[in-house]
């Protein structure tokens, strides 16, 4: 199972996506970007990190890979399962985790986790088809330089003959000017003729217009039905903190009776297709918000959590 693939499809919709039992790939918008004397140019897209304290199984991974595949939610776990066996093997041994279009992990001579970003593609879906460039250095001292050295080597000599040519030219651009000017006056007096006749084609119009508005009857056979219009409630807070996802409503219960003791708003939302229960620590009305109350939790409190988009 390639299970690099599903995650990489899920990094296009979601801020976090965790693995159970491994860890978790976070995201982070970046803004558009000028680095170097070459001016490249970088645009907007989202940096992946790897987290390999939350390890917590959120259900997101194992749903898709259950709608993907056909299987169970219970078949879709344990396929993850068997892959984090492997990858955790391949760590062990200090051989270099290869995921495609995410990144590469290994262990580092100080036992330490090293995540490799992968540059190639960009997950932030506002920026499709925006591709870095590079704009080449202007070198304008160089040319001027090179410029300088020319006049140098070849100087500008005014020959005899060129001298006695000159006055017939200047005799040519008077002629030239003269007919040009006559040539503009006549066009600035056929434009004003064509703008005036123009005027009193429309007006002619409008005027036939409104008569024959004013001569017209109108019928309705039949009296008018009225159109009711449905208009659909915008949910104010559409962007939900998920702190866990549980089956039991009474584990839902426990969980947010503990987030509000520690002064969370926390909340229950309805069951999802999996039959599972989200509870949330909070809800905000952009995702911006949501995603700057996730990296306090994450720093501050230790907290996993991730955002569900309704």
């Amino acid at each position: 199972m390639k299970l690099d693939k599903y995650i990489s499809d899920l990094l296009y919709r979601y801020q976090c996506v965790t693995v159970p039992g491994f860890g978790a790939f976070v995201t982070e918008n970046q803004s558009a970007q000028i680095s170097g004397s070459a001016c490249t140019f970088i645009p907007p897209r989202k940096v992946i990190f790897f987290n390999m304290n939350i390890k917590n199984n959120d259900g997101l991974l194992a749903n898709h890979i259950s709608l993907q595949e056909k299987v169970t939610y219970d078949e879709a776990l344990e396929k993850i399962n068997a892959q984090v066996s492997v990858w955790m093997d391949s760590i062990y041994k200090k051989d270099r985790i290869v995921l495609n279009n995410i990144g590469d992990i290994f262990i580092n001579s100080d036992q330490k986790w090293i995540f490799d970003s992968s540059t190639s593609v960009n997950y932030l879906v506002s920026s499709f088809g925006l591709n870095s460039f590079v704009i080449p250095e202007m070198k304008r001292e160089a040319l001027k330089e090179q410029v300088e050295v020319l006049e140098a080597k070849v100087p500008i000599i005014f020959t005899a003959e060129r001298k006695k040519s000159y006055s017939f030219l200047k005799y040519a651009a008077a002629i030239t000017l003269f007919f040009g000017a006559g040539t503009a006056a006549y066009k600035i007096q056929h434009d004003q003729q064509v703008e005036i006749d123009t005027f009193l084609v429309k007006k002619e119009v409008q005027r036939k217009v409104q008569s024959t508005i004013q001569e017209a009857t109108f019928f309705i056979d039949s009296p008018i039905n009225p159109v009711e219009l449905i208009v659909k409630e915008e949910k104010s807070s559409p962007f939900h903190l998920i702190a866990g996802a549980f089956r039991s409503e009474a584990n839902a219960k426990k969980a947010l009776k503990i987030l509000k003791e520690e002064g969370y708003p926390a909340h229950i939302l309805k069951q999802n297709s999996n039959g599972l229960i989200p509870v949330a620590y909070s809800s905000f009305k952009t995702e911006e918000e949501a995603e700057v109350e996730k990296n306090r939790l994450l720093k501050v409190d230790k907290a996993d959590c991730w955002i569900l988009i309704e």
